[in-house]
């Protein structure tokens, strides 16, 4: 009878630990503002789309055509956006701008040179070399997955 008490007085400490824990979790968990992340989402990756088409316009100004301007444009935001996180400017706009700062190609950048930073210390060929597709490795794998398998579709349904 004893252990049959000392089991039950057991399982009720345990119960009081589980709520007391949940408890401090839910004091200390940051409170997210959906309405004012959205906002700051939509503002931040607005800037990046403008900043772009400023320089799509400068260089359609400059003489190239339409698709080479959008084509150097690429090549421009990606190189702004690997600079700028290596100065650590990137990490700043994405603690603002949450997914409006990832999803541009700006964001791709990031999230080559920002793994490949992290690992340095550990030398070119195991640090930057092996760690360098970390996270874009997955989306460049799945992307021509699936540009191949639409291709073939559309070859098929000719």
């Amino acid at each position: 009878m004893v252990s049959v008490k000392g089991n039950i007085e057991q399982q009720q400490e345990q119960e009081n630990l589980r709520e007391e824990y949940r408890l401090l979790v839910e004091s200390v968990k940051p409170q997210h503002n959906i309405l004012k992340n959205c906002v700051m989402a939509f503002l931040v990756g607005g800037a990046i789309c403008v900043i772009g088409q400023l320089f799509i316009d400068f260089f359609v100004s400059q003489g190239l055509g339409e698709r080479e301007a959008a084509a150097v444009t690429a090549g421009t935001m990606v190189f702004l956006g690997a600079f700028l996180t290596g100065i650590g400017v990137y990490d700043q706009i994405g603690k603002i701008g949450g997914a409006g700062s990832i999803i541009p190609i700006t964001g791709f950048a990031n999230s080559i040179v920002a793994p490949a930073m992290e690992f340095k210390r550990e030398g070119f060929l195991f640090g930057v070399g092996a760690k360098l597709f970390t996270v874009a490795g997955p989306v460049l794998v799945y992307g021509i997955i699936t540009s191949c398998l639409i291709g073939i579709i559309y070859y098929l349904l000719q």
